[in-house]
Formats: C-alpha cells, structure tokens, sequence
C-alpha cells in the first residue's frame, strides 16, 4: 500500500524521457504540481499493482539471509537505557532538514486501515507521535529559539544515554550526509551542525576519526537538482573522551589544524569527494582536532564554542586548498589570481604586468601560453569556448595547469570518452594537479556565486573517476605514451 499511495496521488507526475510515472516524493516535501499521471492499477503498464508487489517482493528477496533484528518506535533515550551496554551507530536527523513524523501521515493513515488488527499498538493513534521527535521545527515549538533548544537538549540527552550506556571496547559511528552553511560576521558556520556537534561533544564524545562513504544515491529523497545533500557520507567515530584531556589555547588549536588538515584534505580529494561537499567533509578531521581537548580557551578566558571552532576549520580549509597552489606552474598562479579579481572579464594591463611578476612570469608570457587575451591597454582570460580546437598537449610548447584544466572541462562537455582521452595523451600528473585546480577553482567561483563555473569544476572532479578508468583502459590496450 505505501508504494501505491506514493505512485497513485495526484502529485504523481509523468516522466517523459522515460515514460513512466514519477512517485510523489521526488524530494522531502509534498511539491505542488499544476498537473499529474493517472495510474490503471489492474494494467501491465508503469504504476500498476502487481509492479507494486514485485519491487517488495525482490527487496525481500535482498535481504541478509541470517541473524535478526529487533525495531521499536521509541524515544532514542528510553531505548538505549532500556536494551543497556551496546554499539551505537545512528544516522541522526539533521536539525530542520525533513519533518519525518509529517511525511509518514501520507503513509501512515492507508496501513493503519489495512495493519491496526494485525499490529494494534504500532497503529493504536489517529495519527504517528510528533510531540518527541527530535527535530527543529519552529511551527511546533511555537518560535525559531525554542525550536533550536528543544533539538539542542534533545540531541545532548541522546548522546550522553549513548556514552552512558556504550561498549567502550568499540567506537559510536554516527553518519552524515547533509550540507548547510552559513555567513555572519563569525565566518561561515552551520546552524545544524553546531547544534549536532555540541551535542555530542557536550555529551564527552571526542571524534577520533573521519571517513567519507559513498552511500548516496544520486536522485534519492533530497538529491535532486539543487539539493542541499551531500554525494557522499561522512562516518564520525566518537570515543568518550579521556579524564585527563588537556586544554588548549585558541592559537594551538589553529596550530593543530594546520599540522593535521593538509593531510586529511588531500585524502577527501583521494576519494573524490565532490568540491560542493568539501566544506562540510572537512569538519570532521578539523572537529576531530577540536573534540581532543577538554576545551579551548579563548584569549578573554571563555570557553570557544562549537560556531566559532567551525568558522576556524573553514579558514583552514581555505588556506590548505589555497596553498596547494604552489604545486602550480607560474602561468597558472597568476591566471588563478587573476580569475579570483576579474573573473573573464577584462582588467588593467598595468595589474596584469605587476602581477605576473610577483607570480614569476610575464603578461606576454601568459597571452603566449595561450590562456589569456590582451586589447586596447586591457588583459582578460580566455573563455573555454574560445580555445582552440584539436589542441594537442604533446605539442603545446608552453603548457600549463591551467589550460589542461580548461580543456579537460570541454571535452568532458562532450563526453567522458572524449575527457579520458585528452587525460591519457597529457598524463596523469598534470591530471592530477588539474583536479587540485578545480577544487580552488570552484571555492573561488563558490565564493563569488559564479553558479554556471563552479559547476563546470565541480562536474570535472565528480566524473573524474569514470575518466581515469577509461584512461587507463585504454593506456593498457595500447594507447599512446604519456607525456608526465
């Protein structure tokens, strides 16, 4: 009945590259539609009962043959305290991102017609409890502030039953997989991850490692176009942390994050973690640094707190992903400096002599390189669309990170074939530092809100898996030699 209600609404849709009915919860709310598709339930077509049955029918058929497992529909806190020593490994909700009791209603109110004799319990209410479901929303707590504190209280009373009651001979997993940031006169922080992390940190937990996980299904619930998911999940490992915890003062909590993150940043962009969702991926190994100590102190004597630990991680991250620069050739430094203050656009001829000098090459060197243009007195970068076709990186006599970059981005607009081919004539060195330029390249555009080109960067990172693949097949099927 649940896949038939979400199939048979008239908020159901019509797909038409596939031609078939789209469910109603294509993302975490009820959208409003201005038409919708009409299912023949008793047909063969797309929608119809028995295709209902089948999909239940083939999960069954998937699941785990052995062991058992035990649900209950119970406040976490009661729960833990209930079953005593135990692994925790949660997926928690995140802050006011999906109302989950609200959405249920939709199925709830057609099993309760059909399930309330064989499960009466479960199905003893008109509708699913709301009332302790751990969530921000603000139109049931009566305003924003007692929305915040109720999930604030709620998240520290679940965490510290879980280190109460937890096996300390294994680690907590906790997972996540949303994205939310914010700019104020702190920096950029997260609403919901400060009010998450607090928790768990309040709580004794110290995180003492990060791993991103590929768990997330591109189209699922929340991942359409424009959602604020992450590709990829992010997996905490929390212990209790130790009596004896030192402090720290502000500057050698920043000093630690430098010595650590570096590493940690280069490992994400190893795993291809999108540059969309390197923010938030980088406040794991940075609160990791921060959850260590018992607290860091400010320089008045106050305690530093979750938001502003957040704003310094993020400052980090700016300055490891802008250090890895230096790895560039001297062209492409000054086309990413340039591209950070005049974008395409044309600037001053004079800044563009000034610079190249401090970037160790000259403007004419740069125009001869091929990424940029000058006229009447003015310098600009030259737009992808307007590089040369056919360009051949084993005879560019001047080539750069820069150009590789751009050109790798154009021919991925036409196919990843295309994209792997150009990646195995250049080589994979320069390959690889062009992936670091697009992790740069997109925080400047990000930065900017330059949608359309950090885009192009974020699409290049994302698919470079598939392009390596098809690189190195076809280098082993007797491709040309590499030029790095």
């Amino acid at each position: 009945m649940d896949k038939c209600a979400d199939y048979w609404s008239t908020i159901s849709t019509w797909a038409p590259p596939g031609e078939f009915i789209r469910s109603t919860f294509a993302r975490q709310a009820i959208p409003m539609t201005w038409d919708f598709a009409e299912t023949n339930p008793f047909s063969t077509s797309t929608g119809n009962w028995m295709a209902m049955v089948e999909w239940v029918v083939r999960s069954i058929d998937r699941l785990p043959k052995h062991g058992a497992a035990e649900t209950a529909q119970r406040d976490a806190r009661a729960r833990i305290s209930e079953v005593g020593q135990c692994v925790i490994a949660t997926d928690p909700p995140y802050y006011d991102n999906i109302s989950y009791a609200d959405l249920s209603d939709f199925f709830y109110v057609w099993l309760r017609r059909n399930l309330r004799d064989v499960w009466p319990d479960e199905c003893a209410t008109l509708l699913t409890p709301k009332v302790e479901e751990l969530i921000a929303n603000q139109y049931r707590a009566g305003s924003k502030a007692a929305a915040h504190k109720h999930f604030e209280l709620g998240m520290q009373g679940v965490f510290g039953k879980a280190a109460e009651n937890a096996d300390e001979r294994y680690p907590a997993t906790v997972y996540y997989a949303f994205k939310a940031t914010e700019n104020d006169e702190g920096g950029v922080s997260s609403t919901g991850w400060e009010t998450f992390l607090a928790g768990l940190l309040e709580a004794g937990y110290a995180i003492t490692a990060t791993w991103p996980v590929r768990t997330e299904k591109p189209g699922k619930v929340g991942m359409n176009a424009g959602a604020n998911m992450l590709a990829s999940s992010i997996v905490l490992a929390c212990r209790k942390r130790h009596v004896s915890a030192p402090l720290a003062t502000r500057g050698e909590f920043v000093a630690a994050m430098r010595a650590e993150m570096p590493a940690a940043i280069r490992l994400l962009q190893e795993q291809n973690i999108a540059p969309v969702d390197m923010a938030q991926s980088a406040i794991g190994p940075g609160i990791a640094v921060f959850s260590r100590y018992a607290k860091v102190v400010e320089a008045d004597g106050s305690s530093m707190t979750v938001r502003t630990a957040l704003a310094l991680i993020n400052e980090v991250l700016s300055e490891v992903l802008s250090g890895e620069e230096g790895e560039f050739d001297a062209d492409t430094r000054f086309a990413v400096t340039w591209f950070e203050q005049y974008g395409h656009n044309p600037g001053p001829y004079g800044d563009a002599d000034t610079l190249s000098k401090a970037k160790n090459t000259t403007a004419e060197g740069v125009v001869r390189a091929g990424i940029a243009a000058t006229r009447d007195g003015r310098l600009r970068l030259v737009e992808r669309s307007e590089l040369p076709v056919g360009w051949d990186p084993a005879t560019d006599n001047r080539l750069t990170v820069w150009e590789t970059t751009q050109h790798l981005i154009r021919a991925l607009d036409e196919s990843e074939t295309a994209a792997a081919d150009l990646l195995r004539r250049m080589g994979g060195g320069i390959g690889d530092r062009a992936r670091q330029l697009a992790y740069l390249l997109y925080g400047i555009c990000d930065r900017k809100k330059w949608a359309d080109e950090a885009g192009a960067y974020n699409m290049l990172v994302t698919a470079w898996p598939s392009i390596e693949r098809l690189a190195t097949t076809a280098t082993s099927d007797g491709g040309a030699e590499r030029l790095f």
